[in-house]
């Protein structure tokens, strides 16, 4: 492996198995100092016992992690047998790459979707934050705080809209992101979000609950995938601590 003078990443594997370091390879550089980039696949040549790959690398700025990996072919194929092994070969290393695409870590993703993490708050009674029991985590009530340290403030459905309580339902997600990375050290050592209660500060006859808490729950599809699709509980309250607009606690698994 070298980078060569059009700065790119030149790959020599003699069986379809080996394409698995390839991935390994790949993964490893784009997960340096330089974790924007897109990488191009081009096939110079396909055949059966021989395989040559080249990774053009172009350092972009904020791309989307869905279209970081894309795959453009070139083949020069002179005989049916050689189109189907093509046709095999470009399917199994699609289907590789999606999931190598899918070990980016929580914080890598963060990144990509321009988000930041507030502080961490501090307890506001006599309670803690976290509290483990073998590999679950409760975690308490969180509130809604931007990264000026000010919260969403105000009662949805009355001084708020149905949309701006999805936005303090996803700044609680934050919020409690920001507490479990101060209590674990690492994001990536969260299993799956195993069941959620979201409280909102809502008017009498508001009725769109559930849409709402999904500010929070539509954050951890995104960053943990379907591990982040909790058993959830959404409901109003006539009112919630300081006037806060969203409240959420969750249960959480952790890795060993």
């Amino acid at each position: 492996m070298s980078l060569g003078y059009h700065n790119c990443l030149r790959v020599k594997t003699e069986s379809i198995f080996h394409l698995l370091f390839v991935i390994f390879i790949v993964e490893t550089y784009r997960k340096t100092e330089f974790p924007l980039i897109w990488i191009i696949l081009f096939f110079k040549r396909v055949r059966f016992s021989r395989l040559e790959i080249e990774f053009p690398v172009f350092i972009l700025d904020r791309i989307p992690v869905r279209k970081r990996i894309r795959f453009h072919y070139v083949m020069s194929l002179q005989r049916k047998s050689q189109a189907f092994r093509g046709m095999v070969l470009y399917s199994v290393l699609s289907l590789i790459t999606k999931a190598a695409g899918n070990t980016m870590s929580v914080e890598a993703k963060l990144q990509e979707m321009k988000l930041e993490l507030p502080k961490a708050p501090k307890p506001g009674g006599i309670y803690n934050p976290v509290v483990q029991v073998d590999d679950l985590l409760y975690v308490s009530g969180h509130g809604p705080i931007k990264l000026d340290g000010t919260m969403h403030l105000g009662r949805v459905g009355a001084d708020l809209t149905e949309e701006q309580g999805f936005e303090a339902a996803r700044a609680v997600g934050l919020t409690m992101l920001a507490t479990l990375k101060q209590y674990l050290g690492d994001l990536d050592r969260i299993e799956r979000f195993v069941k959620v209660l979201g409280m909102v500060n809502a008017a009498p006859d508001f009725q769109r609950h559930p849409q709402v808490i999904n500010g929070f729950s539509d954050l951890m599809v995104q960053l943990f995938g379907d591990q982040g699709r909790a058993a959830r509980s959404a409901v109003g309250m006539g009112s919630l601590p300081g006037n806060i607009a969203v409240e959420v606690e969750a249960i959480v698994q952790i890795k060993d």
